[in-house]
């Protein structure tokens, strides 16, 4: 599905421009973990804020190029190949870059930063402290060193997951001889069950049920963990289909699944949606959490005011807002570009041409609704700057417990009948609505982070480890999970100190 190759970011002709004078370099801030070693992630990245030269931030987009950055090893005699695209103009004043390295740089990284050759902030910026490499460790590095502290603060990772902890309430112990003999029985039949166990920090699997291809997503994620981080002996389930699967209320057993719902015990983990954009980044051509951040569409004033969807017909409700479209087409442009579950309709309801991600943006308002499970578009619409008008749900990914109705979206009755309602309030309250889009835009570029992804792993595997009673092992049906191979990352695990003994510096 995914091809290495250039990324290439094109900047709306319509873009917004800052009519703002002279940007004063020396005063622009930047900041991010990819200016830290400590910051090892699929893709590293910061941040640019661009200050003019009244020393204020700017709100606005000063214009396509304002920024250069050029990245390269510390030591000349390195030749590492870095991917550094063009920094991404979110919009509002403020850039997002990003850069990958394929290959390592054993003494560390210079980084500039600049506005019409003069440096920018402190630019240049040096990485030391060890090496930097790329994604996958060679194949006999299959123990890393210990990067992260407990809590995982050298990453700033929240003390707690709210949503975690939550979710752990249910399971104050977790009996490891009884999730092996219920969870098989009581849900094996039920879709996708991949059966998991991480001892001295390698990875170990068995399948469970009919439909498990998406464990590609949930390797990949704990593999790069198990890279990153030296994690705890620790033995579960991994639900890899839509639904939760937890519906006990006394004496449930605790199954990880990407989404939840007011109905179900399971403990969520990121999708695998976001998980795959997040390891993948700049690696193809589909979109990701970080690359939707520079394409947004056209300034607010510019978009269309009217709402939006594009999808499949995987919920009934999808297929009313196709006849609230025809009936109030001043208000909503809804089609369905799929039909799977209902196709007995298609004739009556229509089918509308696929149409690109970047271009929902043209319009002001998105309108999520779910599919069979929670709609995992949402974090992506969440990133636009249109305003999101979203489905009271059962349902609900591991973030959503951040996000407060009325504050960063619009919430809409669960069989839509306040919708057009919501949509003419969101016209005649356009300040409002912005101020609501821009809340919740800012709040989900913090929340789905690729950092946090990891914290929010992380945090997982240790609190379900402190509950475990018995101990993991790693069971003869179990077959190993390795580790890709690659030969240009030639760090060792241990780093030396300045008094000779090995480093147990704190990185993710």
């Amino acid at each position: 599905m995914f091809r290495v190759g250039l990324f290439v970011v094109v900047s709306a002709a319509n873009s917004p421009v800052c009519e703002c004078g002279r940007i004063r370099s020396e005063r622009c801030l930047v900041w991010g973990p990819g200016l830290s070693p400590a910051a090892v992630l699929p893709v590293r990245y910061f941040f640019i804020q661009a200050v003019g030269s009244d020393g204020a931030n700017l709100t606005l987009s000063p214009g396509e190029g304002t920024f250069q950055v050029k990245i390269r090893p510390l030591d000349a005699k390195e030749h590492v190949r870095i991917h550094v695209p063009p920094p991404l103009d979110r919009g509002d004043g403020s850039f997002l870059v990003r850069y990958r390295l394929y290959g390592t740089a054993l003494k560390g990284l210079r980084v500039e930063v600049l506005h019409r050759d003069a440096a920018v902030a402190k630019s240049p910026y040096s990485i030391r402290g060890g090496c930097l490499v790329s994604p996958p460790p060679p194949p006999d590095r299959n123990s890393p060193c210990p990067r992260l502290a407990p809590g995982g603060r050298p990453m700033q990772c929240p003390a707690e997951e709210a949503r975690a902890a939550a979710d752990f309430e249910a399971f104050p112990t977790i009996d490891l001889r009884r999730l092996r003999e219920e969870v098989p029985r009581r849900f094996a039949n039920r879709g996708g069950l991949v059966h998991y166990a991480i001892i001295d920090n390698r990875l170990y699997r068995r399948t469970l049920g009919k439909y498990t291809d998406f464990k590609m997503f949930s390797d990949e994620m704990l593999l790069s963990l198990t890279r990153k981080v030296r994690l705890p002996d620790v033995e579960f389930y991994i639900n890899v289909g839509d639904w939760p699967l937890e519906t006990r209320k006394v004496d449930a057993v605790p199954v990880l699944s990407w989404c939840g719902s007011v109905d179900t015990r399971d403990i969520v983990l990121p999708t695998y949606e976001v998980t795959h954009s997040t390891l993948e980044t700049m690696r193809g051509v589909t979109n990701d959490l970080l690359s939707v951040q520079g394409n947004t569409g056209p300034p607010w004033t510019n978009k269309t005011d009217r709402a939006f969807f594009r999808g499949r017909d995987s919920r009934e409700e999808r297929l009313h807002l196709v006849s609230l479209s025809k009936a109030s087409p001043e208000l909503l442009d809804a089609g369905i570009t799929g039909w799977f579950f209902f196709r007995d309709r298609e004739k009556q309801v229509g089918k509308a041409p696929l149409v690109g991600f970047f271009d929902f943006f043209k319009y002001k308002y998105q309108v999520n609704v779910d599919g069979t499970v929670a709609a995992y578009r949402f974090p992506y619409l969440m990133l636009g700057n249109s305003l999101v008008l979203k489905q009271d749900s059962q349902y609900y990914e591991f973030f959503y417990g951040h996000l407060k109705a009325g504050t960063h979206y619009l919430p809409v009755r669960r069989n839509l009948s306040d919708l057009l309602e919501k949509i003419q309030w969101a016209k005649d309250h356009d300040a409002e609505a912005q101020r609501i889009a821009r809340a919740g835009q800012a709040a989900v570029r913090e929340l789905l982070q690729p950092s946090r992804l990891y914290c929010y792993y992380y945090a997982v595997m240790h609190v379900y480890s402190e509950r475990q009673v018995g101990r993991p092992a790693r069971h003869a049906d179990m077959e190993p999970v390795p580790q890709p191979d690659d030969h240009a990352a030639a760090c060792a695990c241990e780093r030396g100190t300045a008094g000779g003994e090995a480093s147990t510096r704190d990185e993710l």
